[in-house]
């Protein structure tokens, strides 16, 4: 009897045990809805490139009343997140915790650090994407050009509450970048928008357009002036975040808990690494030129301005087949990436990009590889040297890293996993940059262009490696200019003697590493995913599989690598290894 009671008392608690084992996922996920409902009724735009079409429509609020509340709400949510007991958490749900936490003090630390509203009018002359309504059609074109006009009606608006928040003086490339977007945007607005809508026939909708249109243009342009006469002569160069903001962004984006010249000194080490790799294919093409006038003998075997795009296109197929022939990676879908230019107002901040549609859009599936064509108002060196970055082997190299295995296979792969809500609305830009660049050396060292010609193979390892070296140099030149002073034109320098392109790419990058300097991540991802690669090819032993382990890099959402790190690896030890 007694032995009865004891079988009886242990199952009991076992029981009990297992019902209170994950007792806290219930109100996490009670608390993750409530906040995921808030986070997308403050940003209604980017709740449509989700595929969240009840916020079709509306426009983000950026007065500083909206932003002061939001920022209080992102601090309640963290403050709730703090109390949570992680070991109450089963593990899909920890991860998931872990996700949303890091995601909320990012956003904290962009509002209140970084202060994006007050010092970076980019913020507001790129907020605003109305080439969503235009270029997939989720509902019928009328409903979208309703859309579009309710608001286009809160545009005026919107610029008012920009030059409210804009601190007196703003930093000089932010404030350049501004004006040109800014016109940009006016410019698409009146002209390739209003001749996509052309297609409707109602026109009494259409001359509702017309006049929203017409005073949205003017918005822009105004603040384009605004900022012309306003800002522009009152203009510093104090863009770096410095090296404190720096640390936040490591460890709050990716938690890294790296120094930014530890970070530094494994950049440069990387960059020697592969400026050998570099020299060493310029060596078999041509063993009697120097590395870098082999390279600019390949950079010269480019597409016309013309045929820039058409040209892009040709290998994509070959790409695709590659991956599902050597088994590198398996490609979830048939549906197929379309190449087409970038939109004109992206075009000063884009080389090449890809737009995918939202994890939750469920109508309007199409997928964009933009490609940013030669500008005509260019002088002919500028337009060679544009050329010339996409040479032949190169685009090839730049597919890859845009659809096939990078970002549009990531995308493929996020809808057709059971990624949870979480994993598909926030995303690292370590992982995502990170896959997009390591598919690059991947696909290469797997023997793509290596069709027994050594020459054509040493070609796409040149330009694998000059991409590599692109990468490098953001790294380097994000730290240095936001942790050492380093200024544009050293930035330029830096790009030209280390990637050996010409100055107008090499400007470009310079510039963009001011406003952007978690570019860096690029190189970090890959480095991250190479070395948890191979220790996970160390775990595995004879049961490793290339395959199995891409796969399994992009079926769990777009998490930071090192929550990866603690869903493949056993050895706990080595969770803390991540470069």
């Amino acid at each position: 009897m007694k032995k009865i009671s004891f079988l009886f008392l242990t199952l009991v608690l076992l029981l009990n045990s297992c019902k209170n084992s994950h007792s806290g996922d219930a109100d996490f996920q009670k608390l993750s809805e409530e906040y995921i409902s808030g986070y997308l009724a403050w940003r209604p735009q980017n709740a449509v490139s989700l595929g969240f079409h009840e916020y079709d429509g509306k426009l983000d609020n950026f007065s500083k009343t909206s932003i002061d509340a939001e920022l209080a709400r992102l601090k309640k949510y963290d403050e709730k997140l703090a109390q949570i007991d992680t070991a109450s958490l089963s593990q899909k749900v920890y991860y998931d915790f872990s996700v949303l936490r890091s995601a909320i003090k990012n956003d904290i630390f962009y509002i209140e650090d970084i202060k994006a509203y007050t010092k970076n009018p980019m913020t507001y002359a790129r907020a605003i994407d109305l080439n969503i309504y235009i270029k997939r059609n989720f509902a019928p074109l009328e409903e979208r050009i309703r859309s579009i006009i309710e608001i286009e009606k809160k545009i005026p608006a919107f610029f008012t509450d920009a030059k409210s928040n804009l601190e007196d003086s703003l930093a000089d490339p932010y404030t350049k970048l501004a004006i040109e977007i800014a016109r940009g945007t006016a410019s698409f607005l009146g002209n390739d928008m209003m001749v996509a809508v052309k297609e409707s026939k109602d026109t009494a909708l259409l001359n509702v357009l017309e006049e929203v249109n017409q005073k949205a243009i003017g918005a822009y342009q105004d603040f384009a002036v605004w900022l012309e006469k306003e800002k522009l002569p009152k203009t510093h160069n104090h863009y770096a975040i410095g090296v404190e903001n720096y640390k936040k962004m490591l460890l709050y984006g990716e938690a890294i808990r790296m120094t930014p010249d530890e970070i530094l000194e494994i950049g440069l080490k990387e960059l020697k690494k592969e400026q050998e790799s570099f020299n060493s294919a310029a060596k078999i093409i041509n063993p009697n030129k120097k590395p870098v006038e082999v390279y600019a003998d390949l950079q010269k075997e480019h597409s016309t301005a013309e045929n820039l795009i058409p040209d892009a296109r040709k290998n994509l197929e070959a790409i695709r087949q590659f991956l599902i022939d050597k088994k590198i990676i398996t490609v979830p879908s048939e549906v197929r990436v379309k190449v087409e230019e970038t939109p004109p107002y992206a075009r000063e901040t884009s080389t090449a990009s890809m737009d995918s549609p939202g994890p939750f859009e469920k109508k309007a599936t199409d997928a964009y590889y933009y490609i940013t064509p030669v500008n005509d108002k260019w002088t002919e060196k500028q337009k060679e040297e544009w050329l010339e970055s996409f040479n032949f082997y190169t685009t090839d190299v730049v597919s890859i890293h845009e659809a096939y295995p990078g970002h549009y296979t990531q995308f493929l792969h996020l809808n057709a996993s059971d990624a949870s809500k979480i994993q598909k609305i926030f995303g690292s830009y370590a992982f995502i940059e990170g896959w997009a660049h390591y598919t690059e050396k991947l696909i290469i060292d797997e023997g793509y262009g290596d069709n027994g010609d050594k020459i054509k193979a040493a070609k796409y390892r040149m330009a694998q490696a000059g991409d590599a070296l692109l990468r490098i140099c953001r790294l380097c030149v994000s730290i240095k200019t936001h942790c050492h002073g380093m200024t544009i034109d050293e930035g330029t320098k830096f790009f030209m003697e280390n990637w050996y392109q010409g100055d107008k790419p090499s400007r470009q990058e310079a510039l963009r590493g001011t406003f952007d300097p978690g570019y860096l991540f690029y190189t970090v991802g890959k480095l991250q995913i190479l070395k948890l690669r191979e220790d996970y090819k160390k775990q595995e032993g004879a049961n490793y599989s290339l395959q199995k382990f891409n796969d399994f890099m992009l079926d769990n959402g777009m998490p930071q690598i090192q929550i990866l790190r603690e869903m493949l690896l056993k050895d706990k030890k080595q969770w803390d290894a991540i470069l």
